[in-house]
C-alpha cells in the first residue's frame, strides 16, 4: 500500500508582498493533488501538507524558490490514508500567532538543542524544561518533568511567563513544541525579557519521536498533530487518539465508551459547553457525513 507522505513545515522570513504568493501556491499544490494547509504572513510560511512522494517534492521545490526560503527545512512522517479534505493556502497577520509585535525570530532565538542532545540538558539540576504547546496538547504527552503553562493558546503564553518567572531565576530554561516553530518565538521573547541562557529542541518533538528510540526516550505519551492521525508516537507511527468532531479536542479510545459521547455530537469534555440548538445541528451535519461516506465521498465542512 503506497503510503501518504506529510510535511511539516515552517520558515521565518520578511516577504516583501506575501499576498502575491498566495494564488501560485494554491495553484501548485492543486496541480499536485497536495492536501493540507499552509500560513503565509509578512513573517514567513507554516504549514502542513499531505500527498504522494513526487506531489510533496514538486510543492517543496515551490517553496523553496520563495524570496529567502531556499534552505527552509521540513519534516516528514506518513499516514495510511489521506489526513486532509482540502488544500488551503490562507494570509495570516502571524504564522504561528503570539500577538507580540517586537518578537522577530529572524533577529535571533535561543540555542538549539539537537534531539540526540535533549535529554542530557532536560535532566540537568539548573535547567528548567517548558512546554509551549496548549493546555489539550500536553494533556496526551509531554517530557517527563515538564512544566505545563495551561495555557489555552500561543498568544497566552508572555502573561504566563510574566507572573511566573521568578520561579525560575538564576535557571538555563529549555522550551519544546511540536515542530519548533513556537519556540523560535518563545525564545526570542525570553531574549527580550533578559533572559540569558534560552535552549529549545531543534525539530521540536516530532525530530526527537523520529529520532530518539523509545527505550532511551524521556518523552511520556503520544504527540498531538493537527490532521486526521491526531497523535503520532515514537517512530512517528499514527497514535491512538481520536477527535470529538464537536470540540475537536483528542479522545483516547476509552472515551469513545464513556456516556457522554455521542459521534459528532459531544464529548466528555463539552457535553455542557453546547447548547441543545447547537447540538442538534451537530447531529445534521454528523448524518450528512454517514450519508457522504455511503456514497464514496468526503463531506466537507
Amino acid at each position: 500500500m503506497t503510503k501518504i507522505i506529510v510535511a511539516a513545515l515552517y520558515h521565518f522570513t520578511k516577504f516583501a508582498d506575501h499576498k502575491s504568493l498566495q494564488a501560485p501556491l494554491q495553484a501548485v499544490c492543486k496541480s499536485n493533488g497536495v492536501k493540507g494547509s499552509l500560513l503565509l504572513a509578512f513573517e514567513g510560511i507554516n504549514g502542513t501538507i499531505a500527498g504522494s512522494r513526487t506531489g510533496i517534492d514538486n510543492v517543496l521545490s515551490a517553496i523553496r524558490a520563495l524570496p529567502g526560503c531556499a534552505d527552509f527545512e521540513h519534516k516528514e512522517s506518513f499516514a495510511s490514508e489521506m489526513p486532509f479534505n482540502r488544500m488551503k493556502v490562507k494570509l495570516k497577520k502571524e504564522i504561528v500567532t503570539m500577538g507580540q509585535p517586537n518578537v522577530d525570530p529572524t533577529a535571533n532565538v535561543g540555542n538549539y538543542v539537537d534531539a540526540a542532545d535533549w535529554n542530557d540538558l532536560i535532566t540537568r539540576d539548573d535547567v528548567v524544561v517548558i512546554d509551549t504547546r496548549n493546555d489539550y496538547e500536553v494533556a496526551i504527552g509531554t517530557f517527563d518533568g515538564a512544566i505545563d503553562p495551561k495555557t489555552k493558546s500561543f498568544g497566552e503564553f508572555p502573561a504566563w511567563w510574566e507572573e511566573n518567572k521568578q520561579r525560575f531565576h538564576n535557571k538555563k530554561v529549555a522550551m519544546f513544541c511540536t515542530g519548533g516553530i513556537r519556540c523560535e518565538k518563545s525564545t526570542n521573547y525570553l531574549l527580550g525579557e533578559g533572559v540569558e541562557d534560552v535552549y529549545h529542541l531543534k525539530g521540536g518533538i516530532l525530530k526527537y519521536l523520529e529520532e530518539v528510540p523509545q527505550e532511551d526516550s524521556t518523552w511520556d505519551g503520544e504527540c498531538f498533530v493537527f490532521d486526521s492521525r491526531v497523535s503520532v508516537k515514537h517512530g512517528l507511527e499514527e497514535g491512538k487518539y481520536d477527535l470529538c468532531h464537536a470540540c475537536r479536542m483528542p479522545l483516547a479510545p476509552e472515551d469513545f465508551a464513556r456516556p457522554e459521547f455521542e459521534k459528532g455530537v459531544s464529548c466528555h469534555q463539552c457535553i455542557d459547553t453546547t447548547s441543545e440548538e447547537r447540538k442538534t445541528r451537530f447531529r445534521e451535519r454528523q448524518k450528512q457525513v454517514e450519508l457522504a461516506k455511503t456514497r464514496g465521498k468526503h463531506h466537507i465542512g
